[in-house]
């Protein structure tokens, strides 16, 4: 008889998510999707507001991705404009990109997924959380939380708040960055640079017994895409598209943004509200309703974005990435999902490398910040590095600026079909028959937690979030469940 089991909620992840596993008749895994059910209404309810507001909507979308949305808002109000905007400006906004990235990316690791990776799959669920950790790494778990308390800093010194802030505008931006701000910067950059270093040092030294999780973890072919600077250098804030297959070859470069609808698909599954999109050259991967997926499927995010550029830019994480490639295809790219969480280490360095030359930028103080005019373009589209991945605003407007329609596609989305393949690809590694011990469940989750998915651009919830799993037979019977 057929079954299914439900994970409903998945734990340590950014917002309210359930998985899906189907038993065939045998009791074996025939196919997993990831859900993401309720609603998100972002796109409709702000039509009719002026584009002006977009930056400081949007940036409230998420908690933890303000900096993201507010400034892929903020580049699409510049095209709405047509202006040029001060050299100063771009790197400002760079800057606080820069801080976004750091501070996410130490939540993801140190708070999320690092728990599982060093305590154990086995460990007691009670303790596998970031106090388990603090309680038995308390040096670790201090350096990660000041890790992120470093990229916040650079957030606030810029834009007011550590979240949500209302900086970045069309044609610019509202403040610059001050002396004393620069010099408290400048102040903690040792110390985040330590922490990051030896933090990966470590990583490295954990691989050897995570083999097995890196061969399982989401290790299958696909397309990457993301932003590459002009000469092909790793990017976050601008740019061009690129799209790499797993063999290393360029089969798509110096593809504009603005033209993203003639490359990437939309899809809708009927039981997610998370949009599917794909490459829309190579087509859907679409098998009646199972994902077992090739074709148009590809990857966002950290690994896509090592996996794409052609050097990172900045010494130590330079040589990093020579070490991370050691780990993928001859000539190709490394195609196991479980080296988000290397390659999330690696932009960490290159991060803090980044700021610490920007500081030394005298056009931070500039206070030419602003590109005056009205509206000139009625579409536009904004896109920039989210730390997940690569993020779209595109704005339709009338002759007086309000918005007609709009269209986001969030990084968590471009990853949805990989999601789903890789948590049917551990689960039918681990999962025979209905009995499921908790560590093998464990495991499931952590294949969605290397995305370090963010569904808070879907919903907004607050409260415990504990797991509750259902294994239902095809006439609907709950055969077994579990709590946590």
């Amino acid at each position: 008889m057929a079954q299914r089991i439900v994970i409903d909620p998945v734990s340590r992840i950014e917002g309210h998510a359930k998985i899906s596993i189907y038993l065939d008749e045998q009791g074996e895994v025939a196919d997993a999707r990831f859900h993401v059910a309720e609603f998100r209404g972002f796109e409709t309810f702000c039509q009719g507001r002026p584009f002006w507001e977009m930056p400081a909507i949007t940036a409230r979308i998420c908690g933890i991705c303000p900096v993201s949305h507010l400034l892929a808002s903020a580049k699409a109000g510049d095209r709405l404009l047509a202006v040029q905007i001060p050299p100063a400006t771009a790197k400002l906004r760079r800057l606080m990109n820069l801080g976004q990235i750091v501070q996410s990316h130490a939540l993801s690791f140190f708070h999320l997924s690092s728990p599982d990776l060093l305590l154990g799959w086995e460990s007691d669920p009670a303790q596998r959380n970031v106090f388990g950790l603090m309680a038995a790494e308390p040096e670790l778990a201090r350096g990660g939380i000041r890790l992120r308390q470093f990229g916040q800093t650079v957030i606030e010194h810029l834009g007011g708040r550590k979240v949500h802030p209302a900086w970045a505008v069309p044609g610019g931006v509202r403040s610059g960055l001050s002396e004393a701000a620069k010099a408290d910067i400048r102040d903690r950059l040792p110390a985040a640079k330590v922490t990051s270093l030896t933090t990966l040092e470590r990583f490295k030294r954990q691989l050897e017994g995570l083999r097995q999780e890196a061969h399982i973890f989401g290790n299958f072919p696909s397309l990457f895409m993301g932003l590459v600077a002009p000469d092909g250098t790793w990017e976050h804030y601008d740019g061009h598209l690129r799209v790499v297959d797993s063999g290393g070859n360029i089969i798509a470069d110096r593809l504009d943004a603005s033209d993203y609808q003639t490359f990437i698909g939309e899809a809708v599954q009927p039981d997610s509200y998370l949009k599917s999109p794909y490459y829309k050259p190579l087509g859907y991967p679409d098998q009646a309703e199972h994902c077992r997926l090739e074709s148009g499927l590809y990857r966002v995010g950290p690994l896509a974005r090592l996996n794409i550029c052609d050097r990172i830019g900045t010494p130590l994480a330079e040589a990093e990435l020579r070490l991370f490639r050691q780990h993928g295809t001859v000539n190709g790219t490394v195609n196991s999902s479980f080296f988000y969480h290397y390659a999330r280490l690696i932009e960490i360095v290159t991060c803090i490398e980044r700021i610490e030359a920007a500081l030394e930028d005298p056009d931070l103080q500039s206070d030419r910040l602003r590109a005056q005019a009205d509206v000139n373009q009625q579409s536009a589209v904004g896109v920039s590095e989210a730390p997940r991945g690569t993020l779209f605003h595109h704005y339709q407007i009338d002759k007086n600026g309000l918005l007609t329609q709009v269209n986001l596609i969030i990084a968590t989305g471009h990853n949805n079909l990989a999601m789903n393949r890789t948590v049917a690809q551990i689960a039918r590694h681990y999962i025979h028959g209905p009995e499921i011990p908790e560590p093998l469940l464990n495991r499931v989750e952590a294949g969605i937690r290397a995305f370090d998915p963010c569904l808070s651009c879907s919903t907004h919830a607050a409260g415990q979030m504990p797991l509750h799993l259902q294994l239902v037979s095809a006439q609907g019977e709950v055969l077994h469940e579990r709590y946590r």
